[in-house]
């Protein structure tokens, strides 16, 4: 289907968070190195935030409803990133850095999603409401960042 609305994508994104959560939990509870261990539980922790940030926007009331009902056409048939349904296969679970570069890849990709879609977006609104999820999702880039070099660190 090529139209969608908002909130399609909003539910997608979540979902996909709560699978990636997923993996990463189950990656860490087969994990043999313990600093591997901790950064899937960690980034588990943090896929698990992000889902229940996105689901709050759907339960919201009237306060984004607008915005989630606006409808967008996307050619490319949505929601299409097979990157991203590849990447959680993806991790080996060996290194922490093999780890946070595919937590870095993830976020990126739905950073760079959600940026799209704002430059495309039809209206100020939901143009800010783009903007705002590809914004954070860079502060939780920096966020993951900064928290797996303390744990390389430790």
């Amino acid at each position: 289907m090529r139209f969608h609305q908002v909130k399609e994508l909003v539910d997608w994104a979540a979902d996909y968070h709560a699978r990636l959560a997923d993996q990463y939990a189950r990656l860490a509870a087969a994990g043999e190195e313990e600093r591997v261990r901790m950064a899937l539980e960690y980034l588990a922790q943090r896929e698990r935030k992000l889902q229940g940030d996105l689901l709050g926007y759907l339960d919201d009331g009237n306060d984004h409803r607008s915005v989630l009902e606006a409808w967008f056409d996307d050619p490319n048939d949505f929601p299409h990133a097979p990157v991203l349904e590849r990447l959680p296969e993806g991790v080996d679970g060996k290194r922490v850095q093999d780890v946070l570069a595919t937590a870095l890849t993830a976020h990126r990709t739905l950073q760079d999603l959600y940026a799209h879609r704002a430059e495309l977006a039809g209206g100020s609104d939901e143009r800010s409401f783009f903007e705002a999820l590809a914004s954070g999702h860079e502060a939780e880039v920096r966020r993951i960042v900064r928290d797996m070099q303390r744990l390389e660190d430790y």
